[in-house]
């Protein structure tokens, strides 16, 4: 059962990258029509607060204890892992070229792996190490390098990127078995969206949109297309079913999986934009395949060291105890 579970969590996984990574080649128009990254990050995370806010009552049962219980871990899941990542990348890429952005923001396996070493101080096996190496390889060749001129303010906001990315794995784990996925990326969505509209009317984060329509898979259509889809898919579908695999998953092995992303990236920018995909990429996209796979062959450990796992970061209390 363990193993057919693993198989449901690694096809949800795959499709959650898949989602996410053809995220960008649907925001790309928008954000060349003079949409700002503020704008474009609002309209995406309301369209899925509100496609998604009635399925999560009913997985609640139209009971809001759960997630008033779980309300710290809601606002940092809204706060951080949905708002902050996707601000900071945005902001990041206006400075610096988005390839290291990327390679910066999408170290967040290796990081969760070095943290849960200091904390465990315990080496991890061979096998994750290996992965770990592979995976970072193959990122690299996927992406590319970067260029010259680096802005320290630029790399700072990909690092801010990286951190709110490792914080989206560890809650999409770490969450109250009680709060069904469906209703903590719904929460998340409605409270992300409520404090970035309020810093956008307050000025402290651009807003800006152009009404106008706007290339859209090969074709040309009106600008809410693309917001719909980013929003239904890219965004909605995309956490929901995130959250489900690291839940199946664990937060390391997803993690892992969510390179799948950035090969997805380069897949759909291929066949959409036509940005043909060279051999040192295909090269790369083998590359983290054979990390993610290294990583799978971990073997169980110990009752101890699961329980110091567990505690791999401290998150909200359960107002209960």
């Amino acid at each position: 059962m363990r193993g057919s579970k693993g198989f449901i969590g690694i096809v949800i996984g795959l499709a959650a990258g898949l989602a996410f990574g053809a995220g960008g080649v649907v925001v790309k128009p928008l954000l060349e029509s003079g949409w700002s990254p503020g704008a474009a990050v609002f309209a995406r995370i309301s369209v899925a607060a509100i496609a998604l806010i009635v399925p999560g009552l009913i997985a609640l049962k139209f009971d809001l204890r759960p997630l008033w219980h779980a309300r710290w871990t809601v606002l940092a899941y809204a706060l951080i892992a949905v708002v902050g990542t996707q601000v900071a990348f945005y902001a990041s890429i206006a400075r610096i070229p988005v390839s290291t952005t990327l390679l910066i923001e999408y170290l967040a396996p290796v990081a969760l792996v070095l943290v849960a070493w200091a904390r465990q101080r315990r080496a991890p096996q061979l096998v994750v190490i290996a992965g770990s190496v592979l995976a970072i390889a193959g990122l690299y060749l996927v992406i590319g390098p970067g260029g010259d001129g680096l802005d320290v303010v630029g790399l700072l906001l990909a690092g801010v990127a990286m951190v709110g990315v490792c914080v989206y794995y560890v809650l999409g784990e770490r969450a109250d078995a009680s709060v069904p996925p469906i209703a903590l990326a719904a929460s998340g969505f409605v409270v992300g969206a409520i404090v970035l509209g309020a810093l956008g009317i307050i000025g402290v984060v651009p807003f800006s949109a152009e009404f106008v329509e706007v290339q859209y898979f090969g074709t040309v259509a009106p600008w809410w297309v693309p917001v719909l889809t980013v929003g239904l898919v890219s965004t909605a579908f995309a956490y929901v079913a995130g959250i489900s695999a690291i839940r199946m998953l664990g937060t390391r092995l997803s993690s892992f999986l969510g390179l799948s992303e950035v090969i997805f990236a380069a897949i759909v920018a291929w066949f959409v934009l036509g940005e043909a995909i060279g051999p040192l990429q295909a090269a790369g996209g083998l590359l983290i395949l054979g990390g993610i796979v290294l990583v799978r062959f971990e073997r169980p450990r110990d009752a101890a060291a699961v329980a110091l796992d567990i505690d791999l970061v401290p998150v909200a209390v359960d107002a209960r105890e």
